[in-house]
């Protein structure tokens, strides 16, 4: 079977690469695609499509509002609530339902919006 795209003329380029070379171009063309995306879930989330996102984790109406209040209340709502608690629930070794419980009665913030600042890097 003949195909009828230019996959050899796109494949040629690729063969003189390192397995490297071959794993950065990757991850650059990964990031490429994968940017705009999480800009417009920065630009266009709300608490609502948040308190969805939580709700569909397994927490509870209540836990999901108390939630997206403490990220909106601490400037991380456009990361994504559930973002925060899957970050959170990784540096506390802990389940995702224990580490929004924890959220939720967690009062300093401080160690939480340091996970998000540019170049951060926490799990």
């Amino acid at each position: 079977m003949k195909r009828n795209d230019d996959y050899a003329a796109r494949a040629a380029r690729l063969q003189g690469l390192s397995d490297e070379a071959l794993h950065a171009r990757f991850w650059e063309l990964a990031k490429a695609l994968t940017d705009p995306l999480l800009q417009m879930g920065r630009e266009y989330t709300s608490p609502s499509i948040e308190r969805s996102v939580l709700l569909r984790m397994g927490f509870s109406s209540l836990e999901a509002v108390a939630l997206v209040n403490k990220c909106l209340e601490h400037g991380l709502l456009g990361h994504g609530a559930g973002h925060v608690v899957f970050k959170a629930a990784g540096a506390w070794d802990l389940g995702v339902r224990e580490a929004g419980r924890r959220l939720i009665a967690l009062e300093d913030w401080q160690d939480i919006r340091a996970m998000f600042r540019k170049g951060a890097r926490h799990g």
